[in-house]
């Protein structure tokens, strides 16, 4: 649907980031790169220097170099400058800064939520404080919910924070797969890991897990290090001798990156234990996997990650904190028969029910009623003051599940 000049004025849509790169995979390449095909003028502000690219499939990227928090006002500033007919914001700094740049433009205001954040500081306080953070940080969750128009949520559990907002599910699903299910052979097996490395997304438990399997085993680690701890990581690999056995890629181009797990043989989705978010996760890299045509061996305890793995029957739950049972698993992977039949499963759920297509058409259809709605522009400003002004604000409930 291109923007009417009744609903958006001819007015862009704003894609409003304070950490999200210029080419970010939900945000532009899925979410933005929906809209630009649906007829809207799409802009992504973010963070990136002189080598951001002009345009991503279809949305035009403005860059800043604004510090977060510090930098919440001018952003929205800048957010406001632009004349956006919606300010689609993607981390709770950048909601804030998008309720106020509604104030100055009129603009309508979609919060997008990816991760629980009122559990986001537990691992950072003593474990007395954590309740009182996650009440302080759920309030103002809540409180912003209610100023916007609309909570996009990236997956099933989030909504319990935005009591009162209108909610609509928009999850992280991959687009449906043109090409065939990769096509699995005999052979010593080659692991894959796709996206960020950290001790939480358990590369300790990778490396013991390799040390358990069949010397010609190899993991091919398609991502960079985030937490800091590729030091620790290379020596544990030289202390277990697997150093010639893994191949880290660092960071890749999408295009690139998925070219490389779709050459392995099955794909690793290991999140420990300890966090809400890997409780409640719902990554790209299981989507991308199963659009592939790779089995996945992913974490029981991971709600959303296995309610996935069971609907499509495409892979194996193990506890993944446990090397043993992780290499089990990779041991009972080895039959190139069973790994073709769980890959064939996940790349047809993959083209149906876990398609990003889905998803997409309820962006849209949020964007319509946003755009075509008979209230003034203005209004989500307008009660974006009152409700941060008093800590909440209509209680508006819509669920699309």
């Amino acid at each position: 649907m291109a923007m009417s000049e009744d609903a958006g004025g001819g007015r862009p849509v704003l894609l409003l980031s304070a950490a999200h790169p210029p080419a970010d995979t939900r945000v532009v390449r899925k979410e933005g790169a929906a809209l630009a095909r649906a007829g809207h003028r799409v802009l992504h502000l973010c963070p990136g220097g002189e080598a951001a690219p002009a345009r991503v499939d279809g949305v035009e990227i403005l860059t800043h170099d604004l510090p977060r928090l510090s930098g919440l006002f001018a952003l929205a500033r800048r957010a406001a400058a632009l004349r956006p007919a919606v300010i689609h914001a993607s981390e709770p700094d950048a909601w804030l800064a998008a309720l106020l740049a509604a104030r100055r433009c009129g603009a309508r205001v979609v919060l997008d939520v990816h991760e629980h954040y009122p559990s986001r500081l537990d691992a950072r306080l003593p474990r007395p404080l954590r309740p009182l953070a996650r009440a302080l940080i759920a309030a103002a969750c809540r409180a912003m919910g209610r100023a916007a128009d609309a909570v996009v949520v990236a997956k099933d559990g989030l909504e319990g924070a935005f009591a009162g907002a209108r909610i609509v599910a928009v999850r992280n699903y991959a687009p449906a797969p043109l090409a065939p299910p990769r096509t699995h052979r005999p052979g010593p097996l080659v692991l894959a890991h796709l996206g960020a490395l950290t001790r939480a997304r358990g590369w300790p438990c990778m490396l013991e897990a390799l040390a358990r399997c069949p010397p010609a085993t190899r993991l091919v680690l398609i991502g960079r290090f985030t937490d800091g701890s590729e030091g620790a990581f290379r020596a544990r690999a030289a202390a277990l001798g697997l150093a010639g056995r893994i191949e880290l890629t660092g960071w890749l181009p999408q295009a690139e990156a998925l070219a490389r797990l779709r050459a392995c043989d099955l794909a690793l989705v290991l999140f420990q234990r300890g966090e809400e978010n890997h409780r409640l996760a719902l990554p790209h890299k299981l989507f991308d996997a199963m659009a592939a045509g790779l089995p996945v061996i992913a974490p029981a305890f991971a709600e959303e990650v296995a309610a996935v793995v069971r609907a499509a029957g495409c892979g194996l739950l193990v506890d993944s904190g446990d090397p043993a049972a992780v290499a089990a698993a990779v041991g009972a992977l080895a039959d190139p028969g069973r790994r073709q039949r769980l890959g064939e499963a996940g790349w047809r759920a993959a083209r149906g029910p876990f398609a990003w297509e889905g998803e997409a058409a309820r962006l849209l259809a949020l964007y319509r009623g946003l755009l075509d709605a008979q209230a003034p522009p203005g209004a989500a400003a307008r009660r974006g003051s009152e409700g941060l002004a008093r800590g909440g604000g209509p209680p508006v409930a819509e669920v699309s599940r």
